[in-house]
């Protein structure tokens, strides 16, 4: 097997291959060129991002600066928006549902090191796919760990740090990241009726 194929299988590897080192290349190419257009440069930098993912869906927006190893192992669905300084370590394949949101600095890590220092010395490493569900808000600061899967309709708290995986339908938080509590249908009311308000409200131009 390649070290890519060893990679993206979640076995170890060592980075560095020619195959491997040409997709970083190329991911660093795309980003610098993400990171440097104007903010009316909407089309180019959307044509980029779809060049560097696997996939993106219908209504995408990443706010630069953005930083990614490799891009093309990451997949991402239907309105999906990121914040500043997102951070996506995609040497295992990261898979992002429809309506995700994320908030400022928030990170996605695959890689993972050996813990026996003899090992992780001779550069061996490994990446743990990243799945993240529909209808999820990641809090500002947040570090998601390899291997993690959140659930569907998810709020995660700003600066936490996920390392095991999040069931649907809750609000988790906190270093490392728990469940705080379910989302219940009194949430949906209150927000249904703050919604109201809003329309209610707003002043029609």
């Amino acid at each position: 097997m390649t070290d890519k194929e060893l990679m993206l299988s979640g076995h170890l590897y060592i980075a560095g291959g020619p195959e491997l080192a040409s997709d970083h290349q190329n991911a660093r190419r795309l980003t610098r060129l993400i990171n440097s257009l104007t903010e009316e440069d909407t089309t180019e930098r959307l044509a980029l991002f779809k060049e560097l993912f696997g996939s993106v869906g219908e209504d995408f927006w990443v706010e630069p600066p953005f930083r990614t190893d490799y891009g093309c192992h990451t997949y991402i669905g239907n309105h999906f928006y990121a914040n500043y300084d997102c951070i996506i370590i995609d040497v295992a394949e990261v898979h992002i549902g429809d309506n995700v949101f994320f908030g400022p600095r928030v990170s996605l890590y695959t890689a993972g090191h050996p813990i026996d220092p003899v090992i992780r010395n001779k550069q061996l490493e490994y990446g743990k796919e990243i799945h993240i569900g529909d209808n999820v808000w990641v809090g500002g600061n947040t570090v998601i760990n390899p291997g993690v899967t959140i659930g569907n309709n998810v709020v995660i708290g700003s600066g936490s740090v996920v390392t095991k995986d999040i069931p649907d339908n809750v609000v988790a938080a906190g270093v490392p990241c728990r469940v705080i509590r379910e989302i219940t249908e009194q949430d949906t009311a209150y927000w249904k009726k703050e919604e109201a308000f809003y329309y209610e409200h707003v002043d029609k131009e």
